[in-house]
Parts: structure tokens; C-alpha cells; sequence
């Protein structure tokens, strides 16, 4: 057996604590700043010592570039990237265009636009508007192939900006790294929700069931799996099929309100993983018209495909827990969502214990609507964040600029140095 050496034990060790706890407590950060402050001061003879050994500092320029600031005014300068390229997924065609071009826009930038291909009727719609509209030198929607993507790529533009999906995600970030391209992620993943034992019924069911079906599931945010407390399951199921037949009837492939998924490939990956014995209800699918009824599914195994990847359509896999423990250390194992759902009160500080893009209590996917909250994903479920200010931020450099006093230039800070500056930078730095 292979001995794990000391700096493998720290790293997985920090990542246990991590996931335990995400964020240190407020009092231990202080504890850690102010003790890390007074380590330094105490070794300062030690610090310059070995500065001296190292790149034969002195000891006054030891202190004037490594421990202490001189008085200046400080500023940031928004300032745009330059070209922006935005590629825009199929799902939500038109928004995840407009949204990002807004903000890129209005941070002062040229945009290159390339909507989905798999989305042909709405390109076609953004490519007149856009072109028939704007000059090309300040912003042009392209044709959405991934030809074009991989072209602009190579031409380096200054700022890239991709939804879609991690693995898309991870061959682009492959192709671009040698070019250094700042980069937002607008990703996935598998967004759990929780009811607990005393949620509300009847805003849970309505609400999840909200989130789940609006545009056939093909929501990045979309509830991808459901933990219910085991007291509620039969009554969770009961309102859940009753609730969704209120809203699309008995037949929704009769329904207006009801959507289709994007094309045959989607329909086929979904297709498969549908397991027709856990089918609660639902499970209908007609592939000439790329329907799926809304579906739900009873526990499916934690090793199955449905289970391991992002579904993005109308399936909804229901699974029970006895202790909220059970469910974070199902959590802890899995890759950080862009979204996390918690439906009552007795355990909300499930908010603090786990990590996730964004997070609802009594509610899904509206923590996307206020402009006053960034949108965006950790880890694997995306890079950076955007929505209201956090768009102008994400298109802009905040280019940092300092301006000093040209009046106050204090002579003992040029050597040569006198037996008086050192003990004259430590007392004006105090």
C-alpha cells in the first residue's frame, strides 16, 4: 500500500473540512488574520534575514516592499476587455443571447454573437435582428456552428463567454489554454432539492413541479433529483401527479402549455434513461413528435445513468431520507450544482453546510429573476457569474490605478540609507 505523503494528508484533510463546512467561521478568519499579523511582526529580524540571503536586501528596503505601503490614492478603472465572444446555448435561445450581450454591451465591449445551431429558427431570427440592426464593428451574430466558435477561438478574442454544458465546457477550455483567454462558464449539473418533514406541501409540489416541467425540463436550473423526508413520500406523490395533471390534463401531449424536447438525439438520450419499473407515472414518449411526459421515478439506484448525469428534460427521480445527514453526505460526494432546493425550516442552515452555484429555500429556480443577485455556478457547474451589476462586472477589467502625492516624497526612502530610516519607516508605517 502506497504511503500517502504529509502534503497529500493536509490537502485531503482541508477538502473533508471543506465539505463539511465551506466557509470558516467569521471568528476563526479574525483569529487566523490578526495571529498571522502578529507572526510577522515578531520575526521581522527573520524575514529581513532571509531576504538579505536571498536577494541581498537591505533591511530598510525589506521593510518598504515587503511589510509596510506607502501614502497614495488608489482607484480602480472599469475599462472593457475589447471583443467578446458570447456562445449561446439552444434551451433558452434568446435570453442566454440577449442577457450576456447586454451586459457585455454595456461594459463597453465589441461582441461576436454565435447562438445555438440546434435552435435554427431563433439564430436565424438573432442573425436578422442583430445584423439588419447594429454595425458589424460593434456587434454581429454569427450562424452558431461550432466551425465558426472554434475560428473566432483561434483569432483570440479578448473575453470568452460560454453557456452550455461541462463537457462542451472542458473541450473549448482544452483548445483555448495556450491562449490565455479570460473566460465565464455558464455550466450544469445535478441540482438536488430536499423536502424536509415539515415543509409545506402544497407550495413544495407546485413549486418544484414548476421548475421541473417548465420548458420540458430543458432548464439548467431545473430540480434534477428529489430528496423527500420518508414521513411525506406517499402524500408528496399523490399531490405531485394530481398538481401536474391540473396543469397539463390528463394527455399533455394535448396541452398548449406543455413543450417538447429540442430534437431526436435529446429524445433518444432521454429515452434510455427512462426505466419503465420505477416509472411512478408518466413514462410515455413518442419519438416522431420528440415528446416526453412529465415523469416521475422511484429511487433509482445512486450508481444509475439517470443518477449520474445531468437529465436536462422532463424526468424526475424521487428518493427518501430519515436524517438530513444522509442527504448531505450524498451531497458531499457529488460535483457542486448550479443549483440547491430547500423545501421547510427545521434544517435551512443546510445553506452554510453545502456549496452550490445558487440556492432557494421554499422555492426553485426565482433566485434567477432579482438583478440585485449574480447568477452563476461553482466548480463543475460553471466560472464567474452575471444578471444586474454582475454582468457590467464580468465584461469589464478593473484596471488598477494609483496616484501619489507628488508634493510628499520622502527623501529617506532612496538609499543610500542612514542609521535613521529604518526606524523612521517603522514609525510612518504604524
Amino acid at each position: 500500500m502506497q504511503t500517502r505523503t504529509r502534503e497529500e494528508e493536509v490537502l485531503s484533510l482541508q477538502k473533508q473540512l471543506s465539505r463539511q463546512a465551506p466557509t470558516v467561521a467569521i471568528t476563526e478568519r479574525i483569529k487566523a488574520l490578526k495571529h498571522l499579523r502578529s507572526v510577522i511582526l515578531s520575526h521581522l529580524d527573520e524575514i529581513e534575514q532571509a531576504l538579505f540571503e536571498d536577494l541581498h536586501k537591505s533591511r530598510e528596503e525589506s521593510y518598504m516592499t515587503e511589510t509596510s505601503l506607502f501614502p497614495s490614492k488608489a482607484y480602480r478603472v472599469p475599462q472593457a476587455y475589447g471583443v467578446v465572444l458570447i456562445v449561446s446555448p439552444w434551451n433558452y435561445p434568446l435570453q442566454l443571447s440577449l442577457l450576456p450581450l447586454a451586459g457585455a454591451l454595456a461594459a463597453g465591449n465589441r461582441v461576436l454573437l454565435n447562438p445555438s445551431l440546434q435552435s435554427p429558427a431563433t439564430t436565424s431570427l438573432l442573425q436578422k435582428l442583430i445584423n439588419d440592426n447594429f454595425p458589424a464593428e460593434l456587434v454581429y451574430c454569427l450562424g452558431g456552428s461550432i466551425d465558426e466558435t472554434n475560428k473566432i477561438l483561434e483569432q483570440k478574442p479578448d473575453y470568452l463567454f460560454f453557456t452550455g454544458s461541462p463537457i462542451t465546457a472542458k473541450l473549448i477550455m482544452s483548445k483555448i489554454a495556450d491562449k490565455l483567454i479570460p473566460t465565464t462558464l455558464e455550466l450544469g449539473g445535478k441540482s438536488p432539492v430536499i423536502v424536509d418533514e415539515d415543509a409545506d406541501l402544497s407550495v413544495a409540489v407546485r413549486r418544484i413541479a414548476l421548475g421541473k416541467f417548465i420548458n420540458c425540463g430543458q432548464t439548467c436550473i431545473a430540480p434534477d433529483y428529489l430528496f423527500v423526508h420518508s414521513s411525506l413520500k406517499q402524500r408528496f406523490i399523490e399531490q405531485f401527479q394530481a398538481f401536474v395533471s391540473s396543469e397539463f390534463g390528463e394527455n399533455p401531449l394535448q396541452s398548449p402549455f406543455y413543450g417538447r424536447i429540442i430534437n431526436s438525439h435529446h429524445f433518444d438520450r432521454l429515452s434510455l434513461l427512462i426505466e419503465q419499473d420505477k416509472v411512478i407515472f408518466g413514462g410515455k414518449t413518442i419519438r416522431e413528435q420528440n415528446y416526453i411526459s412529465p415523469t416521475l421515478i422511484d429511487s433509482p439506484a445512486h450508481d444509475s445513468p439517470i443518477m449520474n448525469e445531468e437529465i436536462f428534460g422532463p424526468l424526475l427521480p424521487i428518493l427518501t431520507f430519515d436524517t438530513i445527514d444522509s442527504v448531505l453526505d450524498h451531497l458531499r460526494l457529488q460535483e457542486r450544482p448550479l443549483a440547491l432546493y430547500y423545501f421547510g425550516s427545521k434544517n435551512k442552515d443546510i445553506v452554510d453546510k453545502t456549496t452550490s452555484g445558487g440556492c432557494c429555500i421554499n422555492d426553485t429556480i426565482m433566485h434567477i429573476v432579482p438583478h440585485s443577485l449574480p447568477f452563476g455556478g461553482v466548480g463543475n457547474s460553471g466560472l464567474g457569474a452575471y444578471h444586474g451589476k454582475a454582468s457590467f462586472d464580468t465584461f469589464t477589467h478593473y484596471k488598477s490605478l494609483l496616484v501619489s502625492h507628488k508634493h510628499i516624497d520622502l527623501p529617506f526612502k532612496y538609499p543610500p540609507y542612514d542609521k535613521y530610516s529604518y526606524t523612521l519607516f517603522r514609525r510612518l508605517m504604524r
